[in-house]
């Protein structure tokens, strides 16, 4: 498991060395590659993931789709150029205060983490939608920006499972939350 784990987070990270040449298809690959190499979006998805391991139960598979549901409306209102108002700043807060979720260790209530982590999908979906390119087919692209987050938020998963039988104890998934808040505090920072 952990080294599932290890082996999914190193790919994510190796993907950017290529980011030139995927990124230039207009379809599935442009949408795939948007969550994936983008360290923001990137961090939230994986920490969506995370935080659902912490709920266990039912939110493992819950909270994801909820993220990947809402961030589909955030991606259809950007794909038709759709105001929504501090797009790039709640993808940053989602950073800090998924983060600080994770740090916590709190048992939320089911549907409150859902609804928690879809109010961020929205931002994340608009940024996705806004930023296709032109020549992109927006079904392709839509499916591949959620297939990409499906497969981080597996990672994630994936990551906090592992996290949590290494150690026996859930001290490394709470320092982990304790890093991602402070980038999230970070990228807020720029604002």
């Amino acid at each position: 498991m952990v080294r599932l784990s290890l082996l999914i987070l190193l790919s994510l990270l190796i993907a950017p060395a290529s980011a030139h040449e995927i990124h230039s298809g207009g379809g599935f690959m442009a949408g795939f590659n948007h969550p994936v190499l983008g360290f923001d979006h990137l961090l939230a998805m994986l920490s969506v993931g995370m935080l659902s391991t912490q709920l266990g139960g039912r939110a493992i598979w819950t909270v994801p789709l909820a993220f990947v549901c809402f961030m589909l409306v955030g991606g259809i209102l950007g794909l038709y150029a759709i105001p929504v108002p501090f797009v790039e700043m709640g993808i940053a807060l989602s950073v800090l205060l998924l983060g600080v979720a994770i740090a916590s260790d709190r048992q939320l209530p089911l549907l409150f983490a859902m609804a928690f982590v879809g109010v961020f999908a929205i931002f994340h979906g608009h940024a996705h939608g806004m930023e296709m390119p032109e020549l992109a087919s927006p079904v392709l692209y839509a499916f591949g920006f959620l297939f990409g987050t499906a497969v981080i938020h597996l990672g994630g998963v994936m990551l906090g499972l592992g996290m949590q039988r290494v150690t026996g104890q859930r001290s490394l998934m709470r320092l982990s939350g304790v890093a991602i808040a402070a980038m999230g505090g970070y990228l807020l920072a720029g604002f």
